[in-house]
């Protein structure tokens, strides 16, 4: 089996200064689901996204997948490139994220067994009700971002190697921009998670590309807008993965499979279909779609 080294990236270092650095600073979270009396070989522990964190999707499935199956979720909500190399350092039982290229990538270096898909939601670019770049309604997000460029808008980066990272990173690409050559002046690079780059955003000024569940989630909006949205380049597909005991000897592998099994199940999948925000649904479950 091929060992710990992958092609998976690391995050940028680059972090901001003032309001900006104080937001930074909540970049992960570790949360431990109690929801009554459990021993400590009931816990599960899944590194995540913080995405499904952010919008409360963990405190609405823990209770429920403890009464179906006595496990007690351990979360670690990080961004997907820090939770993948967490769950290489084989910190982690289960890995629950949002970059396909780079779940497949575990898994065929040996650390996964397999991958599934869960659920989607989608992206979005949000910013201030102003937009001095013109780029509301746009469909196409490369059209808005060769926008934001050419006005040189100030843009809130997570550059943290992300999931959204990845996805901002694939946006750029396609609209011929690269963006890191302005960075530090309307290029920012927060370090950050995703409620944190908001927060920063919201306080500069600056466009930002979200999910759409954080942002549904998020209470700071000040008069910030989704200005584009519904293309199919901003789909937000989710995958989860046990992680392989053949790489990582300490692995719960039976709670790993108890709790994925329940995940992708109709009571599962019904379960992420109920979550919702001021009515709005914030996650698609699509487990029969591999």
């Amino acid at each position: 089996m091929p060992g710990p080294s992958t092609s998976l990236q690391r995050p940028s270092s680059r972090t901001l200064s003032g309001i900006a650095m104080a937001a930074a600073l909540t970049t992960a979270f570790i949360i431990a689901f109690n929801v009554g009396p459990a021993r400590a070989g009931d816990r599960v522990l899944v590194q995540s996204t913080t995405s499904t964190k952010n919008a409360g999707l963990y405190k609405h499935l823990a209770p429920l997948i403890k009464a179906d199956t006595g496990l007690v979720l351990s979360v670690v909500a990080v961004g997907t490139g820090q939770a993948i190399r967490n769950a290489q350092r084989c910190d982690g039982d289960v890995l629950l994220v949002h970059a396909r290229a780079a779940e497949e990538a575990f898994v065929a270096a040996g650390y996964g067994i397999k991958r599934h898909n869960l659920m989607y939601n989608d992206f979005v670019i949000v910013g201030p009700a102003a937009d001095p770049a013109g780029v509301a309604g746009m469909k196409a997000p490369a059209q808005a971002l060769t926008a934001i460029a050419r006005k040189r808008a100030l843009f809130a980066s997570r550059g943290d190697n992300s999931g959204t990272h990845t996805k901002e990173r694939a946006l750029w690409a396609e609209a011929g921009v690269k963006p890191q050559d302005a960075s530090g002046r309307w290029y920012r690079e927060t370090g950050s998670g995703m409620g944190a780059t908001l927060n920063i955003a919201v306080g500069m000024g600056a466009y930002t590309l979200s999910d759409r569940a954080t942002w549904l989630s998020f209470k700071n909006k000040r008069g910030f807008k989704v200005l584009v949205e519904g293309d199919a380049a901003l789909f937000n597909q989710y995958g989860v993965i046990a992680v392989n005991p053949k790489a990582c000897a300490n692995v719960r592998a039976a709670h790993a499979t108890k709790l994925i099994s329940w995940l992708l199940s109709k009571r599962g999948q019904a379960a992420i279909a109920a979550h919702k925000v001021d009515g709005q649904q914030l996650f698609f479950p699509n487990a029969q779609g591999q």
